[in-house]
């Protein structure tokens, strides 16, 4: 962590009259980062000089988001904006931007001013400024650089609580602004301070103020799309008591004054508060992401949040409360999309009719909601596949460049890319579709790979084809070639392979919604060898399956689990690509005993053990190796394959021969390990099919003799001594029916 550096401030006489205004006001923010809305008249106010509002203090995510983005190499682009870098002695070196205040936002800030000059100080009968002053050292994280910084501040605190959670207790506390050269405790601001109420590891404290702090740049990425009203979630730190014993930490947040809502939680809690916003907000993050992960835990006062929780995806970082996949299917049982959601462009989550039913009553609920939309709400676009892999970075430089949404491309080859809003006649539209057309096949799958480098786009035409291609996102009429910097024309032949290749990979662009339908055709876009596995949104539909098995949404003890949400949602996981899916449903249509939804049964129909082979064709393409072993013995003998299916030994060898290979795991993460089934056993049984010969494949007793001959050194290795005879006599008889051939 870097230390603070004791200096003398070198700050501009603006900025100082600007300071000395701030101070003049009790208990107000200087860096409150929201304007009031309406247009409530405005008292007149002798004390307000007018003059001093011709200069405002812009407002910022983080006292270091635009630092890169200022500096000497941009001095002159930043005048060209009216944005002046202003240093200060903290270690961060925060930067404010002042910029003309037009006169309706000096008629908002002269409201607000007049408004706080009339509040009084909530604290003021606790007497905190009586207590003993400690210098403490305040800890920061800044989301965007992923770094800390450590500086020391002046605080005073109750040693009593004034009220707790499930969790933490709070403390009153006054901290004096370093921006203050006097000790002036009339003029500190208030904050809470909250420690666990159970002793638990000093890292969980920098974990929840990383966490908020992340929640908050989702918080603008909201922001940016114009919903009805924007949200901000507060900023959080991290005080050390350096001369108490044992050097104890605090979580220190601003005292937020109002009435306390939790909108919901991060296991499915849904208040019956009737706003629209909070859980349209949870519902963005996650499509926004491209299902990587899912901002919830929603509370505050209004639209000022505190204390959010990160559902991730793989389930890591960000404390306990990270549930994974598995809060996510929490928040998705309980969330019914609202008007907000429907401005954005979200989709709804596939439920079960009784689900839905469930939901109605927050559906009737939110249509009393007073939000007002806005025709300025843009549609939510989740990321490309290189700004999924790493969406701090994308964040980052979104928070940046204060652009909307595609206003930015992020380059593979580092973190420039800033751009202003894109229209389809812009360069920058055009610069987006030739990076779109020169992509990184770092992503692609060794087949689009080899496609793409090949330029035969001719493998993905019938996709783009069958699917419905006014969803896509696709470029004008007049493209840019990848070879020359010249436009051409789209109704040339030499441009048309181009276009269909750039429309094949803008299509794979397009947003991860939360319904299945689209998560289909998605997937349907790959190559056979990827349409299974890494489905985030399957395995949500999965875990919702386990959830109704275990009963977690009866209402009643008595009341009996809803199992056919449960096969609805397995059904949904499967559609999806998910294995464990896969292998259940062809395990329950062929009445085999399951893993799970062990108590479900499917209806006797004739084409039962069809959909059973096709659950059990994909599973095995997928890589399960009990998959492959059932369908090699299935077409070895011709037992349980169906109406539409027959014996056939060629399509035998192939599985027989794929699963001795199989030594990797699958896509569930699973491996066999070969104790019902050994290599030895699967050898032999296709030299059997390869000496016989028929159905479908020609005989070859000397490749038999050769199996028959690895099976036996593997009999021998596994302590098989009298199989392993067995089997080199078998290879001895396949040798000599092999035919010599005429002299």
């Amino acid at each position: 962590m870097e230390k603070a550096k004791d200096t003398e401030p070198q700050v501009s006489q603006k900025l100082k009259d600007i300071c000395q205004f701030w101070n003049t006001l009790p208990n107000t923010q200087p860096h409150m980062e929201s304007s009031p809305s309406g247009e409530a008249p405005v008292e007149e106010d002798e004390d307000i000089d007018d003059s001093s509002m011709d200069l405002i203090l812009l407002p910022l995510t983080d006292e270091n988001c635009k630092s890169e983005m200022i500096g000497k190499d941009n001095e002159d682009s930043a005048a060209s904006i009216g944005v002046n870098k202003i240093e200060s002695t903290q270690t961060a070196k925060p930067r404010f931007f002042l910029g003309k205040c037009t006169s309706q936002q000096k008629l908002q800030w002269t409201a607000a001013i007049n408004k706080a000059k009339k509040m009084e100080d909530p604290w003021s009968d606790f007497s905190v400024n009586g207590l003993e002053t400690e210098v403490v050292k305040r800890h920061r994280y800044s989301a965007l650089r992923k770094k800390w910084t450590t500086d020391e501040v002046k605080v005073k605190m109750e040693d009593n609580v004034f009220n707790q959670g499930a969790m933490r207790e709070c403390f009153r506390l006054k901290k004096l602004s370093n921006f203050y050269h006097h000790d002036n405790w009339q003029r500190a601001h208030n904050y809470v301070a909250k420690s666990y109420i159970h002793p638990v590891e000093r890292g969980v404290y920098f974990q929840d103020v990383k966490l908020q702090n992340d929640a908050k740049l989702w918080g603008e990425e909201y922001n940016r799309h114009c919903p009805p009203k924007k949200i901000d979630i507060m900023q959080m730190c991290v005080l050390e008591f350096v001369d108490r014993k044992g050097s104890p930490l605090f979580h220190l947040e601003h005292f937020i004054e109002g009435e306390y809502v939790k909108y919901n939680s991060n296991s499915g809690f849904v208040s019956e508060a009737v706003r629209c916003t909070p859980q349209a907000f949870s519902h963005f993050t996650f499509e926004r992401s491209g299902h990587q992960l899912i901002v919830v835990d929603i509370q505050g006062v209004g639209d000022l949040w505190t204390d959010p929780q990160i559902h991730s995806a793989d389930g890591t970082d960000y404390g306990d409360g990270n549930l994974g996949t598995k809060g996510m299917a929490l928040f998705f049982h309980s969330h019914a999309c609202n008007r907000i959601c429907e401005r954005l462009g979200l989709t709804s989550f596939d439920l079960d009719s009784n689900e839905q039913r469930d939901q109605r009553k927050f559906v009737e609920m939110q249509k009393h909601s007073a939000t007002c939309l806005r025709d300025t709400t843009e549609i939510c676009m989740s990321p490309t596949a290189f700004e999924a892999s790493n969406l701090h970075r994308f964040l980052r430089q979104r928070t940046c460049s204060g652009g909307s949404m595609g206003s930015m491309t992020m380059s593979p080859g580092g973190d420039e890319g800033l751009g202003s809003p894109m229209s389809q006649d812009s360069d920058c539209f055009f610069l987006r579709q030739r990076c779109v057309s020169e992509p990184s096949t770092e992503y692609m799958s060794p087949a689009s790979r080899q496609r793409f480098q090949s330029g035969d786009s001719d493998g993905s035409r019938h996709r783009l084809q069958s699917g419905d291609s006014d969803s896509y996102y696709l470029p004008t009429s007049r493209s840019r070639t990848v070879s020359g910097d010249s436009d051409t024309d789209s109704g040339s032949g030499t441009s048309t392979r181009e276009e269909e290749r750039i429309q094949y990979l803008m299509a794979m662009m397009k947003s991860r919604p939360a319904c299945v339908e689209h998560e289909v055709e998605l997937r349907e876009m790959r190559d056979s060898e990827t349409k299974t596995g890494g489905s985030i949104l399957g395995q949500i539909h999965l875990d919702l399956a386990k959830y109704h098995e275990l009963g977690r949404f009866k209402v009643a003890e008595q009341d009996e689990c809803d199992m056919g949400a449960a096969v609805l949602h397995l059904k949904q996981a499967a559609r999806c690509g998910v294995l464990e899916a896969i292998l259940t449903l062809a395990k329950m249509y062929f009445g085999l005993p399951t893993d799970i939804l062990v108590n479900v049964r499917v209806e006797d129909g004739p084409d039962n053990v069809d959909q059973g082979v096709d659950f059990m064709l994909q599973a095995a393409e997928a890589g399960d190796r009990s998959a492959m072993i059932y369908m090699a013995k299935a077409f070895q003998s011709g037992n349980g394959l169906g109406r539409i299916r027959s014996t056939d030994w060629k399509e035998a060898a192939y599985w027989y021969d794929l699963a001795i290979k199989t030594e990797d795991p699958d896509e569930n993460g699973d491996f066999d390990a070969t104790m019902d089934h050994p290599v030895y056993q699967l050898q032999a049984a296709q030299a059997e099919v390869w000496r016989s010969g028929g159905y479908g494949l020609e005989k070859d007793q000397s490749y038999a003799g050769e199996l028959y001959t690895s099976a036996a050194e593997a009999a021998m290795s596994a302590m098989k001594g009298r199989l392993a005879n067995k089997y080199y006599a078998l290879a001895e008889e396949c040798w000599a029916e092999v035919e010599e051939p005429e002299e």
